[in-house]
């Protein structure tokens, strides 16, 4: 799913807009105990109470395609043969969960498999989308539509323990104790089945949620999807790191790595004018063609290829964003971190003096040190 699709199916998700009228939900404790499991109407409640059911599930929908947004792609197998985890999620799809058998099922295989601390809350939706009709130059008509798109949604929040503070009632115009309660947090992962690609159903994908993207809930994607993802963006931007200085060795100095970084964020900001829908991805040959650009050897060109494929696999192009942070420039040594804005990393340059070796940072005016105007005194 790209960035205009998703924003489509989340743009839905209010009271006045969506086509869901129930809330499933399971309440867990830290012993993943089912305290309660429940059918929330959402006709007999508050117009505040829906609005935040569905601004949860909007939430689990909110984040960088490619980071916090991972597509899942199930094998024709899976899909074709009814494997059990694909099967599982077209019959709560296709019931519009109204199979208290496979939504039990559901919410047990979910507990068990959720690496959360603390209590938290599993919750299930369905929704219709009468999809309009979208021209050529991207008009929408929103009075016709050829086409329905029937999907289920699941978030899962942590619930806490507010602190007691104090808190106005407007009845009294006072402020009063607010006692200890349980409270629901934002989501930490879900996932929408099936994936909204093309603006119509894809059953061969889902498109799944992390709030966090160092972790990736590998029991919960292995019982729900039972497929391969790829890695956590910040494992990938580590591993990316990692491969550039050990297979370029001596030739992976300051000079390249500043264009690897410049040459990708340029390349988001084209795409990003450009308006094009579909996800930006940089793949092992390009990465190639810009350490060439700087001159690297072939055999250190090999060797970044060779590694590459080890660790992300042959045919596999990363997302930008996971490699490289555009608005962040950083230069680290044990004892000295030096953050530089990524557009001027042209004020830095490493030397070696007298057999030392220098990172010089070009300072002729505007010099604070702990927030204190200094002079540089030849």
């Amino acid at each position: 799913m790209n960035e205009k699709e998703i924003a489509e199916i989340r743009r839905r998700l209010t009271p006045d807009k969506s086509s869901i009228t129930q809330i499933f939900g399971c309440y867990v404790n830290e012993k993943r105990e089912i305290i309660s499991q429940f059918s929330q109407s959402l006709g007999i409640i508050s117009e505040e109470e829906a609005k935040a059911y569905l601004t949860i599930f909007k939430r689990s929908l909110a984040g960088t395609p490619g980071q916090n947004l991972l597509d899942v792609a199930f094998t024709t197998r899976q899909v074709m043969d009814g494997a059990e985890e694909h099967r599982r999620l077209m019959e709560l799809r296709d019931s519009g969960l109204k199979d208290e058998a496979r939504i039990e099922e559901f919410f047990a295989l979910a507990k068990d498999s959720i690496d959360m601390e603390g209590n938290f809350l599993i919750l299930l939706a369905h929704d219709v989308y009468d999809v309009p009709w979208r021209s050529g130059d991207g008009n929408i008509d929103r009075d016709s539509s050829t086409q329905s798109f029937s999907y289920i949604l699941c978030a899962v929040c942590p619930v806490k323990m507010a602190k007691p503070a104090l808190s106005y009632r407007s009845d009294t115009n006072e402020f009063h104790r607010r006692d200890i309660d349980w409270v629901v947090s934002a989501p930490e992962l879900g996932f929408l089945f099936p994936a909204f690609d093309g603006r119509r159903a894809n059953i061969h994908n889902a498109l799944y949620y992390t709030k966090n993207t160092a972790v990736r809930q590998d029991a919960f994607i292995e019982a729900m999807f039972r497929t391969d993802m790829p890695r956590p963006a910040d494992e990938q931007k580590e591993t990316f790191r990692g491969l550039l200085s050990e297979a370029l060795e001596d030739e992976c100095n300051y000079e390249l790595v500043q264009t690897v970084h410049d040459r990708i964020s340029e390349r988001i900001d084209i795409h990003k004018e450009a308006r094009e829908e579909e996800p930006l991805t940089v793949s092992k040959g390009e990465v190639r063609r810009i350490l060439e650009d700087c001159g690297i050897s072939e055999a250190h060109a090999n060797a970044f290829e060779e590694r590459f494929n080890s660790e992300f696999g042959e045919d596999t192009a990363l997302v930008p964003h996971n490699i490289i942070n555009k608005r962040q420039f950083e230069l680290r040594t044990p004892d000295v971190v030096i953050h530089v804005n990524p557009e001027r990393s042209d004020l830095i340059e490493t030397r070696v003096i007298n057999g030392m070796k220098y990172i010089l940072i070009s300072a002729d005016q505007g010099v604070e040190v702990n927030g204190v105007n200094i002079q540089i005194n030849e």
